[in-house]
């Protein structure tokens, strides 16, 4: 994947897909959620799917909401194996069981990852340690999958140290662990407490060393400091929406709003060069992770489309 992102820089390496943006949850902290939503039918989503392999994308990870609440999420990755694609899935984890996991395994789904907020479930979250081990050890059990357990801080949780505890119990059952910052509203960075930084360094020096964990991106977040980078999403990383929309990322949804069956080399070419203004105080590990692949090339000097409306004024940033 890394040799071909540095071949060329005319394809997607990593697109997120929401499935379902219904999720069984609603912690506090989350925008990326409703209660309502249908599932995108099978046949959409492998369409999707299938027009993001001729883009030449690399890696398809399924998110949500809860991506687990669609009835034929196994056959969504098994398209994306299908397709040659790498297969990952986002979860809560409240509704794995041990059919679903060999259901998986079948499909070649290739990484999950579970984010668990805190030891006992609260207000802010319900995505607990008390609540989820039990469905972590049907992973240790069945998965043939890498399984990572993400923890958090910031955003208003209450004991930053339940991040170790989390940590811990992963190693333990044969996972990775790693952790997030959790962003404000606009998915901007919020410099964390002197208490909740300290978590964070711990918690970095437990995970294992991996392309992930090369760059100092979420380091300067836990400090709250800015970071001098070129965003690559429109380009080399997609969102793409329940309603098949590619948009920057979960947190600049509305830009640029482009219907995926319409989007082509040029639109991936354009979105390379064009620069965002929330970049420095951006959180969104995953798009960093990608874009720095091409972090050592490609001027931007682009603004995004439509920036002319003032409601786009704050994405454009000319390099």
């Amino acid at each position: 994947m890394i040799a071909s992102g540095l071949i060329s820089r005319d394809h997607p390496i990593l697109a997120h897909v929401i499935p379902m943006r219904r999720c069984n949850l609603s912690c506090s902290y989350c925008n990326e959620y409703d209660d309502h939503s249908k599932p995108v039918p099978l046949d959409v989503m492998q369409q999707r799917l299938d027009h993001l392999a001729d883009l030449g994308t690399s890696i398809i990870t399924i998110s949500g909401g809860e991506p687990l609440l669609h009835p034929q999420l196994d056959e969504i990755v098994a398209h994306v194996r299908r397709r040659g694609m790498i297969a990952g899935l986002i979860t809560n984890g409240y509704l794995l069981t041990a059919d679903r996991i060999e259901r998986f395994n079948r499909a070649g789904l290739e990484h999950l990852q579970i984010s668990i907020d805190n030891v006992m479930p609260d207000e802010v979250s319900k995505k607990s340690l008390k609540v989820l081990d039990r469905k972590l050890q049907l992973l240790a059990a069945h998965a043939e999958f890498h399984v990572n357990i993400n923890s958090v801080v910031g955003g208003g949780i209450h004991n930053p140290q339940d991040a170790l505890a989390v940590g811990k119990r992963a190693l333990e059952l044969g996972f990775t662990s790693t952790v997030g910052i959790i962003h404000d509203g606009d998915g901007q960075l919020q410099p964390l407490a002197d208490a909740d930084r300290e978590v964070y360094m711990a918690m970095r020096a437990m995970e294992k060393a991996s392309y992930a964990q090369i760059n100092g991106f979420q380091d300067n977040i836990a400090h709250g400091k800015e970071n001098d980078w070129r965003c690559r999403s429109g380009s080399r990383y997609l969102y793409i929406c329940e309603d098949g929309l590619v948009h920057y990322c979960s947190q600049q949804r509305g830009y640029p709003a482009k219907p995926l069956a319409e989007y082509t080399l040029g639109d991936v070419r354009r979105e390379y060069r064009t620069a965002k203004s929330c970049a420095p105080r951006c959180t969104v590990a995953c798009v960093h992770q990608i874009s720095y692949i091409d972090g050592w090339r490609g001027k931007q000097d682009l603004m995004p489309a439509g920036a002319a409306n003032p409601q786009a004024q704050g994405l454009v940033q000319l390099r």
